[in-house]
């Protein structure tokens, strides 16, 4: 169906998909699942995730982010994780189901766009090359770009046609959808504000006046920014604005940059198979085989950039931050995978070939498998000597899921280690970074967990601080390799294995608040 054909059909009719649209989708629910089951189970598959599962399982036993447990991004995404833990538990299977099916839909979506300009097999190889891709760059498990990703691509699936006779509603539609997103990471603002130009632009051409166009665009930022006026009301309600605030738009902006900055040479090798796809992509679309619709190409071109913007606003680029051109670069080499040109499927067969190498399953499954069996023998070594009360466990760097599988007791709410080892972060946490450590110290943890390389520069105070404690009142109790770096538990000399077992509590029971309070029900 063409576009025009689209232009006209009333607002309320409906397409039943096809055989073909149904074999497709069974395609790309195979490919998803085989680039992500590797990790099932794996509670320490990736950094970030274990940190958002965390303060999403203690959300639903009453902790509020930023209050007991401390990140600076939206509430959004922590409750989908709280969301996850809520309905299948606390492991890591919860949050990654649910982000199987996001990037799932994030696939149905590709290959929905890439219809409008390609055939169903070209659009299928798409949706292929976006799960691959995703996998790729860092969302496996649960990161944030599996999750508003697909609500980037629901939006331009709205707004891609300004000619049909409900566009304005489908724009209102896509721009609350956005401020659903914002909710999952305030760096897509430069893709909502790309399709909400978008949206003004075809309000322009079908005839809007300047009046009718300045009314809209003040709806669009409405819709955009009361989500998290919501959630900003909320922690007003509950006492807590101060604490919300300052997470969520101070401490981003107190954050150093690293000395590499945005542009880093040492990821251009990583990010090579994207900018070949959107090189493919181009010199096809303007050489070889020009797209059917240009309109809806341009839009994809476009969109692209602003996606490119998402990655690059923050001051420091790490490589995971690629997942989010997944999508642009799966729908801008279209005309390059064409499988309707001379060369048929090569294009496509090579590039799906080259995309599974790359993606490298059998050596993901036996990482997945190793890295269980380590979090399971540092679980294991570390829970008779840390309880409920006292004797916190302390990860100055490592697994943060070791906080809920151990039952520990919390030493602080900033239990990302990142937070207090990073020497970026000194500024940007509201407190001073160093003195935190050394008040953790002096309760004297349980157990203290280090890693060797660091992921991070650390700050050579804190490092200090850390070293100290260990040479002076602690002795090496486990060592497991984890995400290709050296874990060592470290348990005070104190403490006895009789006299800990008895005071521990069990290996998944919930914690209680760092204030030693209970947490709220």
């Amino acid at each position: 169906m063409n576009t025009a054909e689209i232009a006209r059909r009333p607002a309320s009719a409906w397409t039943r998909p096809a055989t073909g649209d149904w074999i497709a989708a069974a395609l790309l629910a195979l490919v998803v699942v085989a680039t992500r089951a590797v990790w099932f189970g794996d509670a320490a598959a990736d950094f970030d995730e274990q940190l958002y599962s965390f303060i999403g399982w203690r959300m639903t036993h009453g902790d509020l982010p930023y209050v007991e447990v401390w990140d600076r991004k939206p509430f959004g995404l922590f409750a989908i994780f709280a969301f996850a833990h809520w309905l299948f538990g606390p492991g890591a299977l919860a949050y990654q189901v649910l982000g199987c099916i996001t990037a799932f839909i994030g696939a149905l979506f590709v290959y929905a766009l890439a219809r409008q300009i390609v055939d169903r097999v070209t659009a299928t190889v798409a949706g292929a090359l976006y799960a691959i891709l995703l996998a790729t760059y860092g969302s496996f498990s649960g990161q944030t770009e599996e999750f508003h990703t697909p609500i980037m691509l629901a939006m331009l699936w709205l707004v891609r046609d300004w000619r049909r006779t409900d566009a304005a509603r489908r724009a209102i539609l896509a721009m609350a959808l956005g401020g659903l997103a914002l909710q999952i990471k305030y760096t897509v603002l430069p893709q909502c504000l790309f399709i909400g130009a978008y949206a003004l632009y075809g309000g322009w051409r079908t005839g809007a006046g300047a009046a009718r166009l300045a009314g809209r665009a003040l709806l669009f930022a409405i819709l955009g920014v009361l989500p998290t006026v919501v959630v900003a009301l909320l922690y007003w309600r509950w006492g807590h604005f101060d604490e919300f605030w300052f997470a969520n738009f101070v401490s981003f902006f107190e954050r150093l940059p690293a000395d590499s900055g945005r542009l880093r040479t040492d990821l251009f090798v990583a990010i090579l198979p994207l900018a070949l796809l959107f090189v493919l992509g181009l010199y096809a679309a303007f050489r070889l085989n020009p797209p059917r619709d240009w309109k809806v190409y341009g839009l994809f071109a476009g969109w692209s950039l602003s996606a490119l913007a998402t990655v690059l606003m923050p001051g420091t680029v790490y490589l995971y931050y690629y997942a989010t051109m997944a999508a642009p670069a799966a729908l801008i080499v279209l005309p390059m995978i064409d499988v309707r040109t001379p060369v048929r499927f090569v294009p496509a067969a090579m590039l799906l070939l080259a995309a599974g190498y790359v993606v490298n399953l059998p050596g993901d499954y036996s990482r997945a498998r190793d890295d269980r069996r380590a979090e399971a023998q540092l679980t294991a070594a570390i829970a008779p000597y840390v309880g409920a009360s006292r004797d916190c466990l302390y990860i100055f760097d490592g697994p943060t899921v070791l906080y809920r599988t151990t039952g520990t007791c919390l030493p602080t709410r900033f239990v990302y280690p990142d937070h207090l080892n990073n020497a970026l972060e000194s500024r940007a946490l509201g407190i001073d970074q160093t003195a935190e450590v050394a008040r953790i110290l002096a309760n004297r943890p349980g157990v203290i967990v280090t890693a060797d390389p660091a992921v991070t520069v650390q700050r050579p105070e804190n490092l200090k601080l850390i070293h100290d404690a260990i040479a002076r009142d602690y002795r090496p109790l486990e060592t497991a390799n984890v995400q290709g770096r050296e874990i060592t538990a470290w348990v005070r000399r104190d403490l006895a294995p009789a006299e800990a077992k008895a005071r521990s509590s069990p290996a998944r029971a919930p914690g209680p608040s760092t204030t030693g309070t209970a947490p709220r029900r």
